[in-house]
């Protein structure tokens, strides 16, 4: 027995170094942790997935949980916070110069988005959700009771 425990613990302290460093290789700390890293967020739909990147274009769906007064500061957008299935919140910034505004938006309503996400630490921003009249941006778009706003 004595000849097997130099065995034993050669054997344990190899496992714990590897899956150690394993752990290290393989972890992403979530998304409230760290807002600037890829998030991926379930959707209610088994198996589907909305993919938030800093930087690129997003597409998902959420309830209206505020709305927040415009922001008159250079461009106008009108502004709402999402709320997704998975619970993440994301602000909307929705530019009322280049598209209409949603008029009859209030809070528990399901709102679709296309447009650009921004990572942030309360959650994200969602802008560019309308069309780029110089066309250098890919047009974006809310969705709100069937109607498409962009």
């Amino acid at each position: 027995m004595k000849k097997f425990l130099p065995v034993v613990v050669a054997i344990a302290v190899a496992y714990i170094v590897t899956g150690q460093n394993a752990l290290e290789e393989g972890f992403q700390p979530d998304e409230k942790t760290r807002q600037d890293t890829p998030v991926e967020i379930r959707k209610e739909v088994p198996g589907e997935t909305i993919t938030l990147v800093d930087g690129e274009q997003a597409k998902g769906q959420g309830t209206v949980i505020r709305i927040l007064a415009d922001d008159n500061n250079g461009s106008r957008h009108q502004r709402f916070i999402l709320e997704l299935a998975g619970g993440r919140t994301l602000l909307v910034a929705h530019n009322i110069d280049l598209a209409p505004r949603i008029a009859s938006i209030k809070p528990g309503d399901a709102v679709e988005f296309f447009g650009e996400f921004e990572s942030n630490p309360q959650g994200g921003v969602i802008h560019w959700t309308h069309h780029d009249p110089n066309g250098n941006h890919v047009d974006g778009w809310l969705r709100h009771q069937g109607r498409t706003y962009q």
